[in-house]
């Protein structure tokens, strides 16, 4: 389930991890020039949420993109933090949900907005090449590994099967509940699906069948369905480790669950967090996961294979997206105090 090669990159010991990132510098990426238009979120009241609804790194990662309430959707330099080295790209209606890079083309980029209109954009032209129109209220969006499909799923539990190249859906599949947020394998041939049940699905792409059921007989009315069980309410987030070693979800319970895909049991879980975990994110080495929560301030991070405490970092408001940078221990994340994006560990002095 691992990609096929990793970069060689050191990774850093749990005893060291502490010291080594509290000294590391962080970087407020203020959008002065939508303030300045007043531009306000367009829909939703969960206003705890701030303005930035999604945040990612490109392949590289040199290039980070935001997604906000306020329909502005921003691609950024983390090594200048000034709004004028920044790309807006224009074209969005209503509250952007999520944004995401190609895994393999650095400069593809899509969007989706909560009246279900999907954007594709060449960032360096700064031109939407595609747009896909009609998925309902969009809210999650996640690409296949090889970048050549992704899925959409929007708030009525329909989940789409997108090509980049496009205008129309390649397919669609209706769930039979609340269908949260989404990760695929490293191989690209199996769907981690969360629901509001607290539970994980495990599906088949591309045609989205049940990928393992029990072995044994259920009592009459109970499906065979193996799925992910760790949490007691909604599971509304998932994230894939980079080694394929783990699985992470987060739910409205404040849990962070950790299950081992060799046995397919949760391990263990993390419950530093309060509130709802909005979003995970691992560091390339799989090495340390940080969840984004809107319940409270600071963003929390632990080791992975203990699933202990190593770090805070503190805010003053909450920060419910998280997302560690490709290559190095780089993280970016929302905070709703200053309703601006945050990097801690760019260079932004390198030249």
């Amino acid at each position: 389930m691992a990609p096929t090669s990793l970069r060689p990159r050191q990774s850093l010991a749990k005893d060291k991890f502490a010291s080594h990132f509290s000294a590391l510098k962080g970087q407020y990426y203020t959008d002065t020039t939508s303030s300045a238009r007043g531009n306000q979120p367009s829909s939703r009241s969960d206003s705890d949420l701030g303005l930035i609804r999604s945040i990612a790194w490109s392949p590289l990662g040199n290039l980070v993109a935001t997604g906000s309430a306020d329909r502005t959707l921003r691609v950024w330099n983390p090594e200048k933090a000034h709004v004028r080295f920044s790309t807006e790209l224009k074209g969005h209606s209503t509250t952007i949900s999520k944004v995401a890079f190609n895994p393999v083309k650095d400069a593809e980029l899509c969007s989706v907005s909560e009246d279900g209109t999907v954007k594709f954009w060449d960032v360096r032209t700064k031109n939407c090449v595609n747009e896909v129109k009609g998925l309902g209220e969009a809210c999650s969006l996640v690409w296949a590994p090889d970048g050549s499909s992704l899925i959409v799923g929007n708030r009525s539990n329909n989940l789409f099967t997108l090509s980049p190249t496009l205008s129309e859906p390649v397919s669609s599949h209706q769930q039979d509940g609340r269908t949260n947020q989404i990760a695929f394998t490293w191989k690209g041939n199996r769907i981690f699906a969360t629901t509001g049940m607290g539970s994980t699905r495990i599906l088949t792409y591309p045609d989205f069948n049940t990928a393992m059921r029990y072995d044994y007989p259920t009592r009459h009315g109970e499906s065979d369905e193996f799925v992910l069980r760790g949490h007691t309410s909604s599971a509304v987030s998932v994230e894939l480790s980079p080694t394929g070693r783990w699985l992470a979800t987060g739910g409205t319970d404040s849990m962070i669950a950790l299950y081992d895909t060799q046995s397919w049991l949760c391990s263990r879980t993390i419950t530093k967090t309060a509130g709802p975990v909005r979003s995970l994110s691992f560091t390339f080495d799989g090495s340390y996961i940080a969840g984004g929560s809107e319940g409270e301030a600071g963003v929390h991070i632990s080791h992975v294979e203990t699933g202990e405490h190593v770090h805070t970092i503190k805010t003053a408001g909450n920060c419910p997206f998280v997302s560690w940078a490709p290559t190095k221990y780089c993280l970016a994340y929302s905070d709703t105090s200053v309703n601006a994006l945050r990097i801690v560990g760019v260079d932004t002095d390198k030249r």
